[in-house]
């Protein structure tokens, strides 16, 4: 694994900083729980907000929109900040916008809130990785990045599935405030056990251009494209679509379902990252594509809904590590710069799996967002399988 960040004294044990980690696997936590917790909840948003679920779900989309916009210019325009400072600020921007969304009843002050506290997710993402293996004991960066990043599976197993059972047994505002208090609780743990690094000096960042000429990363941007827009396409509006296939009352144990095998992912991954990158990526794409084609021919059968969720979530859960992983390796000195451009395409996609996934539900029924995930995930892997050279080179 490379790192072009400043090269501070490695820690004098082989031991991985793991209370350290912790903080930052949280924060990751936080970032996509903040941004996937309507999914869970859209009937009843829509219903307090007074609007249609597809145009509800766009706080999942505007959430996206701004950590993709936001990700490469303020990772640049922060840059000489220290880390836990930034990582600090971050936090206590998601606490207010989840506050203000839960306080909300108007739609359009809900975008703009959603909006700025995708801003702050940017940063946070932007983050995880470099910090983890700046802090990590040499030759063990690559474990101590998927652990960083895990919080994003544990995340979808464990915290939208609350949301939605506190949402169900209280209200959909409450889901927020229980956001907000743990964000709340998380600064204390990164004050008390993060190391505050210094920034990273302006002169040794590389320009986005030069990242996108390096042989592999368009590629991988691709994958990773056609990856997340399939992913979101459906898992948006998923509330909807299992209750369009009579599955309503099942949504949060299904939602467990995908996210429990999300997390185990994190475990398999987190063994083997280092040696079968390629394997597991292309892995990966192709469990994603049959589960989804499962759900276009055989939705009609509950056990097959609960297969298919739980393949997806295991193809899933790790991708931000192995994509993150994948664009650092070929990008060399350039990681910290490269990491940034995949989080702002890997947020983009968010959106606008969020954008097309509305345009279909509301024209084609909840039936066409499996069918044309399984398309866009089937492109995917088709790449991934041909791409042996610079982007996803043989193990």
């Amino acid at each position: 694994m490379t790192s072009t960040t400043a090269a501070p004294a490695r820690p004098h044990t082989d031991r991985l900083p793991l209370m350290a980690l912790i903080g930052l696997f949280v924060s990751g936590f936080i970032g996509i729980l903040a941004e996937a917790l309507p999914a869970g909840l859209l009937p009843e948003m829509s219903r307090s907000l007074h609007e249609s679920v597809s145009i509800t779900g766009q706080t999942v989309t505007v959430y996206a929109i701004g950590t993709a916009i936001a990700v490469i210019p303020l990772a640049i325009a922060t840059t000489t900040w220290r880390r836990r400072d930034l990582l600090i600020v971050a936090l206590v921007a998601q606490i207010v916008t989840s506050l203000l969304t839960a306080a909300s009843s108007d739609l359009a002050f809900t975008l703009i809130v959603r909006f700025v506290a995708g801003l702050s997710s940017g940063v946070i993402w932007s983050l995880l990785g470099a910090y983890a293996a700046r802090i990590a004991p040499e030759g063990k960066q690559g474990r101590a990045i998927a652990i960083a990043l895990g919080g994003i599976p544990v995340s979808l197993a464990l915290g939208i599935p609350a949301g939605v059972l506190i949402g169900q047994v209280a209200t959909w505002q409450l889901a927020f405030v229980a956001s907000a208090a743990l964000t709340a609780v998380t600064i204390g743990w990164v004050l008390l056990f993060l190391p505050n690094l210094a920034g990273i000096p302006r002169g040794s960042r590389h320009s986005v251009r030069h990242v996108l000429a390096l042989k592999g990363v368009p590629t991988i941007l691709a994958v990773v494209a056609c990856f997340i827009v399939a992913h979101n396409i459906v898992y948006t509006y998923v509330a909807t679509y299992l209750s369009d296939i009579g599955l309503v009352a099942q949504t949060g144990w299904i939602l467990f379902a995908f996210g429990a095998l999300a997390v185990l992912s994190i475990f398999v991954v987190g063994t083997v990252i280092d040696g079968h990158l390629r394997t597991i990526i292309v892995t990966s794409t192709i469990v994603f594509a049959l589960a989804m084609l499962a759900l276009v021919v055989l939705s009609g059968s509950t056990a097959v809904v609960y297969i298919a969720a739980a393949a997806w979530g295991l193809a899933f859960g790790s991708s931000a590590t192995l994509f993150t992983t994948a664009i650092v390796n070929v990008s060399g000195d350039a990681g910290d710069v490269a990491q940034s451009v995949m989080i702002s395409v890997f947020s983009g996609s968010i959106a606008l799996g969020g954008v097309i996934g509305g345009v279909l539900l509301s024209t084609f029924g909840s039936a066409s967002l499996v069918e044309v995930g399984f398309v866009l995930v089937a492109a995917s892997a088709v790449v991934a399988v041909l791409a042996r050279g610079h982007a996803f080179p043989r193990d």
